[in-house]
């Protein structure tokens, strides 16, 4: 996967950010209607949240570009809101999660999400704020376990990039674990990486490397 793929995919994933909660399970029903109406379906999100991600980078780049620390900050923030990191990293260790334990899934997925930040995270400077997003569908996944939310990134003087959002309910808001760009699956991108390592060593030592820096997220796979 190239450096400037895996940088659409971490936008793209910015870009379906849903910080909006439900109101609690106590609040009266109304009012829970109101605020599910209101929240509207995930192509809604996908669409109403990623024009407030292009605006804040492109209003704060000078500063972004001066602070990498407040860019970081701000990545964190909305990954971290909006990306469903366990059940994404339960997806990418794939058979070699079967059994895993809570705690070294956590472990895993924390390690990979911080590790890609570090290393492409910086290159969402040089992101296009002027695309638009449509969205094209939105159908339901297999087995019931959410949706898949087709759309494009629309760009000046090229070819439309397609972008897929697969969904899940994970508590009170929907959440992204996957994101496929131009057909290349963040998920089976990473399954396939790690594969070899994770046949030779624990959860636990893939998940120390990747945060200690020996092993990293490779922006040539695929």
């Amino acid at each position: 996967m190239k450096r400037s793929l895996i940088s659409l995919v971490i936008a793209s994933a910015l870009l379906a950010a849903t910080p909006a909660l439900l109101f609690a399970q106590d609040a009266a029903p109304a009012a829970a209607a109101a605020a599910a109406k209101m929240q509207g379906s995930p192509s809604q999100l996908v669409l109403d949240n990623s024009q407030r991600v292009l605006t804040t980078l492109e209003k704060r780049r000078d500063e972004f570009t001066k602070n990498r620390g407040a860019l970081r900050a701000f990545i964190n923030s909305e990954f971290n809101t909006m990306f469903d990191r366990d059940y994404a990293a339960r997806q990418v260790l794939g058979r070699h999660g079967r059994g895993a334990s809570d705690a070294d899934v956590k472990l895993f997925a924390d390690a990979l999400a911080d590790n890609l930040m570090q290393r492409y995270g910086s290159s969402l400077l040089d992101f296009n704020t002027k695309l638009r997003v449509r969205v094209k569908s939105e159908t339901p996944l297999p087995r019931g376990i959410g949706v898949k939310v087709s759309s494009e990134m629309l760009r000046q003087g090229g070819e439309p990039i397609p972008v897929d959002y697969l969904m899940r309910r994970s508590g009170s808001q929907w959440k992204v674990f996957d994101v496929m760009v131009e057909g290349v699956s963040f998920v089976q991108t990473f399954r396939q990486q790690f594969d070899n390592e994770l046949t030779n060593k624990s959860i636990r030592q893939v998940a120390t490397e990747l945060r200690s820096g020996q092993l990293n997220t490779d922006a040539s796979t695929q």
